[in-house]
């Protein structure tokens, strides 16, 4: 509650937060639009393959043309102005910086970016979330070996998410389930970027003018984003998975006690401390009231019958039995809210959602009928859909991350619905996303055997 007045001190101090950013898409953009509101920050280097993006997007969001420049990370942290580039590596080695900002979207490219950013003692706040669901757990490792810290970005779902459990166990709340909303149909899974827009709700020129990426946005459409997302809410949390996958049970913010509840008591639970995601539209595509689609949501229980007629005597919203309750938050606002990562790391190197456990893992499933020597497309295209899985049942089947799922070349005929395996596809092993994730299996086996 005290990070405002820490920012300000640093900027008085004229001591600010150093960050490069890598990545100038959209989240990016979202975050430096709020930049010339935040004290006690320095956004030292803007870090992409494409400098004429990050001009027009900067041009965008309103900054002047005399805060950025081309010349060096020198005069950027002599003057305060931001220095633009596409040489990652010579920024996060750069010893004035002190936290890297990984924003391409890239899981191969985050998981590179992230090591190397450890191993220059830089912290590193991970909006590609991709990256966390293949490898988090070995990445939060790596940071913490070389001193500095690894967190989930502030602002997406799965931070939030992840601080609404924080505050249920901290007020001493067993909790039910814990998750985000979600726009679903199951013949959504299907979608590929030519029919995103369709169902989304957006014209293709709404998109166009909003720069939105339809390969991204179907990434959420066909259950790939919310499952990574869950996954990444169950890694920090140590909350379960669904055997089968995510149900998508459809249902206003009212409804959340009642459905996150023990099938045996009524709900959808398969069991308690699981993840899930709410459907703000029912079965037949009609909207739901007060939905939580763009939100996070957890479900507890009041374990006492004092604290069940506390619930009734505060006129909280619970399920018939007045025994469970939702706590919600409606929206989360995206790279707008990332400066909560900034200051809480910068500050006070706390994470905001870090992966403690492997429990949840997103396997690539097939779309369609797929043939020997295709090139898979990665999530949100046109090939594969990521499905929510068990970490242990992943590891003993082989499955395939849907983050290292592309630009692979298939090496049989393999079945719509089917879940691939390693042993499906050809590798580069040379890669280090690759070498992250088979360093994390063998950890995990470590410990199960160990036990």
């Amino acid at each position: 509650m005290n990070l405002f007045k820490k920012l300000c001190q640093r900027h008085e101090q004229n001591n600010p937060i150093r960050i490069a950013l890598i990545g100038a898409g959209k989240f990016g953009s979202m975050y430096l639009s709020q930049i010339p509101n935040c004290k006690g920050v320095h956004i030292t280097s803007i870090i992409d393959l494409d400098l004429k993006k990050i001009s027009e997007n900067l041009l965008k969001i309103g900054w002047p043309k005399t805060q950025y420049q081309t010349t060096s990370i020198e005069k950027a942290l002599k003057d305060g102005s931001t220095f633009i580039s596409e040489d990652w590596e010579k920024i996060i080695s750069h010893p004035s910086i002190e936290i890297i900002i990984e924003c391409t979207g890239n899981p191969i490219a985050a998981v590179k970016h992230s090591i190397a950013a450890f191993e220059n003692k830089k912290h590193v706040i991970n909006v590609t979330v991709e990256a966390d669901a293949v490898c988090g757990l070995m990445l939060a490792k790596k940071a913490e070996l070389n001193g500095v810290t690894y967190s989930l970005a502030y602002g997406d779902q799965p931070a939030l998410a992840t601080e609404l459990v924080d505050w249920a166990k901290t007020s001493g709340f067993q909790v039910i389930a814990a998750g985000r909303g979600h726009k679903w149909l199951p013949q959504y899974r299907e979608s590929t970027p030519d029919t995103v827009w369709k169902h989304w709700g957006l014209t293709i020129e709404q998109a166009e003018i909003g720069g939105l990426n339809p390969k991204m946005f179907n990434a959420f459409l066909d259950g790939s984003k919310p499952a990574i997302e869950s996954a990444a809410i169950a890694n920090a949390t140590g909350l379960n998975v669904p055997q089968n996958g995510l149900a998508f049970p459809p249902g206003s913010i009212d409804d959340i006690p009642t459905l996150m509840r023990p099938i045996q008591e009524g709900g959808v639970l398969e069991q308690v401390g699981l993840v899930e995601v709410i459907s703000s539209i029912d079965r037949n595509g009609i909207p739901l009231p007060y939905d939580i689609r763009k939100g996070v949501w957890v479900c507890i229980k009041a374990e006492t019958d004092y604290i069940r007629n506390c619930f009734k005597e505060y006129k909280v919203t619970t399920d018939p039995s007045g025994q469970y309750m939702g706590m919600y938050r409606r929206w989360h606002l995206i790279g707008l809210e990332l400066g909560i990562s900034v200051a809480s790391i910068g500050l006070r190197n706390e994470p905001t959602g870090v992966p403690k456990e492997f429990n949840a893992d997103v396997v690539a499933t097939c779309k369609r009928k797929l043939n020997k020597g295709e090139i898979l497309d990665g999530e949100g295209g046109y090939m594969v859909f990521g499905k929510l899985c068990p970490a242990h049942i992943s590891l003993q089947s082989g499955y395939l991350p849907l983050g290292l799922a592309s630009g692979i070349r298939l090496k049989h005929n393999v079945k719509k619905d089917q879940i691939l395996s390693w042993n499906d596809v050809d590798f580069d092993t040379s890669i280090t996303a690759y070498q992250m994730r088979k360093e994390q299996e063998k950890e995990i086996s470590k410990i199960k055997n160990n036990k």
